[in-house]
C-alpha cells in the first residue's frame, strides 16, 4: 500500500492521503472530523470568549492532525469499535498543541500553520498560559478515559517538558551534541506520536505486545518526522511547510543538518561552520534561543529570513553534504520504524503505518 496525496487537499493528513482501502480512510476521515469538533468544543469551555479565541487560535487553521489518525490507526488493532479512540484522538492533539504554543515562545516564531503564532499576536505570557490551559484540559480528558490513559498522558507530558527544558540549557559542556539532539527530539516528538498509537490502542483493548509495538514504531517515526521537518527549514518555502522559511537558522536552533555541518572538518565548510558557530551561541538574556542578529552583521546577512543571504546559507548546508546525511539518518530511522510495523498483525492498518512512512521519506522534498 502506497500513500497518495490529492490534489486538492483538504486540511488534516488523513483528508490529504489515501491509503488503498476505500472502508478504512473513510473510517479515519470521520474518526479524525470526531475529533476536530471534540477540540472545538474544549475550546469552547473557556466560556469568556476572548479565552476561547486564544486557546482555539491553533485549531482553526487545521494543522496535519497527524496524531489524531495516529490514535485511529492504532484503535484499528483493538478488540472493540474503532470509534471509541476518538476522545483518545483529541487528547493527543491536546497535548500536541499545547507544546506548539510553548514551542513557538521558544522559539520566537511569528507564524504557525500558514496564520500569526500566539506570542506573535497575544504575546509571550499569554500563548504560555494558553499551552498551560490546553494541557489542563489535556489531563481531565485522559482522567475520563480510565488509569492507563492517565499513565500514558501524564508520562508522555513528563517527557515533552524535560525535552524543552533540554532544549533550553543545551548539551553539557564537553557532552555529545549529537546525543542530545535526539534526547530533545525524543521528548518533543517522538514521545507524542508514539502516545497517540498507544492511546488509540489502548482504547479499544488492543494486546500488549501490539501496543509496545506501536509505541516502537511511534518513536522512531518521530524522530524521522523531526529530521524531515530540519530538512525542510532549509529547503522549502513558507507556503509549503506554514512556517518561517529559515525559521531555524535565523534564531540559531541546532537542527540536525546544522549539528552535522558543525562536525565537518573540511576546509570547504569552513565558511558555513564560522557562520554556524555564531548562530548557535548562548542564548541572550531572556534564556530563550538568540533572535537574528543585528542587521549589519554578517550572520545576520547570512542567516536571517528576510536577508539576500538566507538562500547562500542553506545551499551551503546542501554542498557540505549536511541536508543528505539527515536524510539517511531519516531514512535509517524509517527502516527502524518499518521493522516494528512488520511485528504486527496484517491488514490495512499496519499497511496505512508502512505508507505513512512512505510519507514521511518524500516530505522533506
Amino acid at each position: 500500500m502506497v500513500a497518495s496525496v490529492r490534489t486538492e487537499p483538504r486540511g488534516s493528513m488523513a483528508m490529504e492521503l489515501t491509503f488503498g482501502d476505500p472502508a478504512l480512510t473513510a473510517r479515519l476521515e470521520r474518526g479524525v472530523d470526531a475529533a476536530e469538533e471534540r477540540l472545538r468544543a474544549v475550546a469552547a469551555e473557556a466560556r469568556d470568549p476572548r479565552v476561547a479565541e486564544i486557546v482555539g487560535h491553533l485549531f482553526a487553521p487545521g494543522g496535519k492532525r497527524l496524531r489524531p489518525l495516529l490514535a485511529l490507526v492504532g484503535a484499528e488493532f483493538g478488540e472493540r469499535d474503532p470509534s471509541a479512540a476518538v476522545p483518545a484522538a483529541a487528547l493527543a492533539e491536546l497535548v500536541h498543541v499545547a507544546s506548539l504554543y510553548h514551542d513557538d515562545v521558544m522559539d520566537q516564531a511569528r507564524t504557525r500553520r500558514g496564520v500569526a503564532s500566539a506570542n506573535a499576536r497575544w504575546g509571550n505570557a499569554t500563548a504560555v498560559f494558553a499551552g498551560n490551559w490546553l494541557l489542563s484540559k489535556a489531563a481531565r480528558l485522559a482522567a475520563e478515559l480510565g488509569p492507563e490513559t492517565i499513565r500514558l498522558q501524564s508520562s508522555v507530558t513528563n517527557r515533552l517538558v524535560m525535552g524543552q527544558i533540554r532544549e533550553l540549557v543545551g548539551p553539557s559542556d564537553g557532552g555529545d551534541a549529537l546525543a542530545h539532539y535526539f534526547a530533545v527530539v525524543a521528548g518533543k516528538t517522538a514521545a507524542l506520536i508514539a502516545m497517540a498509537l498507544q492511546l488509540g490502542a489502548v482504547r479499544t483493548d488492543a494486546p500488549e505486545h501490539v501496543v509496545q509495538a506501536l509505541a516502537e514504531y511511534g518513536e522512531h517515526l518521530g524522530v524521522a518526522f523531526q529530521i524531515a521537518d530540519d530538512i525542510l527549514d532549509i529547503t522549502s518555502t513558507s507556503e509549503v511547510s506554514g512556517k518561517e522559511q529559515g525559521k531555524d537558522l535565523a534564531i540559531g536552533v541546532a537542527s540536525l543538518p546544522v549539528l552535522l555541518a558543525l562536525a565537518d572538518e573540511r576546509p570547504e565548510a569552513d565558511e558555513l561552520r564560522a557562520l554556524l558557530t555564531a548562530a548557535t551561541a548562548a542564548p541572550d538574556d531572556s534564556g530563550l534561543p538568540i533572535a537574528v542578529a543585528p542587521d549589519d552583521s554578517e550572520l545576520h546577512r547570512a542567516v536571517a529570513p528576510d536577508g539576500s543571504g538566507l538562500p547562500r546559507a542553506a545551499a551551503l548546508l546542501r554542498r557540505c553534504g549536511a541536508t543528505a546525511q539527515a536524510r539517511a539518518i531519516m531514512q535509517a530511522r524509517l527502516v527502524r520504524a518499518r521493522s516494528a510495523a512488520n511485528g504486527l498483525p496484517d491488514g490495512p492498518a499496519a499497511r496505512v503505518l508502512h505508507a505513512l512512512c512512505d510519507f514521511v521519506a518524500h516530505r522533506d522534498r
